[in-house]
């Protein structure tokens, strides 16, 4: 029965696949530009935008700009995949090199600070921590997967908002302390005779406070990066690898997971996941430009440097510099009015 429910999501989905367009830049890359302009005439807010778009669009896919059949012939190596795999991983650029291992790398890790293993082994975690009631420790795995869906809504109202790059290093960070705290408290845990209830108390709440922060960055900014990065004729291949090592790395931490704290200690686990993350923090801190607001054609530009850092900084030195120099400004307004006013007082 609980299989059996994860089939009435999957009918719905094929029900909804029956009436998605395909993606403007498939079309585009197939020569269909009459059916990629329809679509992009309904996502785009005028028809100026379309043509915006659909003119970046052909010019990433190497098509003439005054171009514009229904339906044209593009023979270009790499339209149909010959040759994509070596420019990948042969002969890439730098920018395209930079790309494949910031796409893989963030599936990876996304995968490797062992949220697999706090989601579907939970009962043992709280079992360990001193939870012992079967419908005590029902609730609290229930509470898990409450928390993980819940703040997924924070990713959504504030992803576009904020930027790619602050969302994931504060979830990250926020993933780092909380596994650490885990490991400490199950460590405890661990070592006493006795039940120790505020041990327990912050081994579930930082279980929680994990998944939480998983949630509103590492987890849904995975898929949006991966598939806002890899230039047009590489997409399809590089995102296939990106979710080919999420979905190996997630099998072999779901399947080594016991072995892995029986040999470690459990909390021993909770603080390898801890320094894996903080790897994770630092190479996603290094290595991922922010994408928010850039178009696919424009992801070559910004990749295969580190320039984006550079200009990083530089951007909020300069943010800092101007708020400094308006409160001082503000500061000296205030002092030359209140001089003219005692002076106007005296006069």
């Amino acid at each position: 029965m609980m299989l059996g429910i994860g089939a009435i999501p999957s009918v719905f989905l094929v029900l909804v696949i029956l009436v998605m367009p395909e993606s403007p830049r498939w079309l585009v890359m197939q020569g269909r530009l009459g059916d990629a302009k329809k679509v992009l005439d309904k996502t785009s807010d005028s028809k100026e935008e379309a043509l915006l778009r659909l003119a970046d669009i052909k010019e990433a896919a190497g098509i003439p700009p005054e171009c514009n059949d229904d339906v044209i012939s593009v023979q270009r190596k790499g339209n149909r995949g010959e040759g994509v795999w070596k420019e990948l991983l042969i002969r890439p650029t730098p920018a395209v090199r930079h790309i494949l291992i910031a796409g893989v790398g963030i599936h990876f890790f996304q995968q490797a600070s062992g949220i697999d293993a706090v989601v579907l082994y939970s009962p043992r975690i709280f079992e360990k921590a001193g939870i012992k009631s079967s419908n005590q420790m029902l609730l609290a795995t229930i509470a898990v997967g409450l928390v993980k869906t819940t703040s997924i809504l924070v990713a959504t109202f504030f992803l576009d908002r904020i930027g790619r790059r602050p969302l994931l290093l504060s979830s990250v960070g926020g993933m780092i302390v909380s596994l650490a705290t885990l490991g400490f408290s199950l460590t405890i845990i661990d070592h006493s005779h006795k039940t120790l209830t505020w041990a327990v108390g912050l081994a579930i709440t930082t279980v929680m406070s994990f998944v939480a922060f998983f949630s509103i960055g590492l987890g849904p900014i995975t898929w949006v990066y991966s598939s806002e990065i890899f230039p047009l004729k590489l997409r399809a291949q590089g995102t296939s690898m990106g979710v080919s090592i999420n979905r190996l790395t997630s099998g072999v931490l779901s399947t080594t997971f016991i072995s892995l704290y029986k040999a470690m200690t459990i909390g021993g686990s909770f603080f390898l996941f801890a320094g894996l993350a903080s790897v994770a923090w630092l190479f996603f801190y290094t290595c991922l430009p922010e994408t928010q607001g850039r178009n696919l054609e424009d992801m070559e530009g910004i990749f295969g440097n580190f320039n984006w850092l550079r200009d990083s900084k530089a951007a909020k030195k300069r943010a800092a510099a101007d708020r400094s120099n308006g409160g001082a400004s503000r500061a000296s307004n205030v002092q030359l009015v209140g001089a003219e006013g005692v002076s106007n007082g005296n006069g």
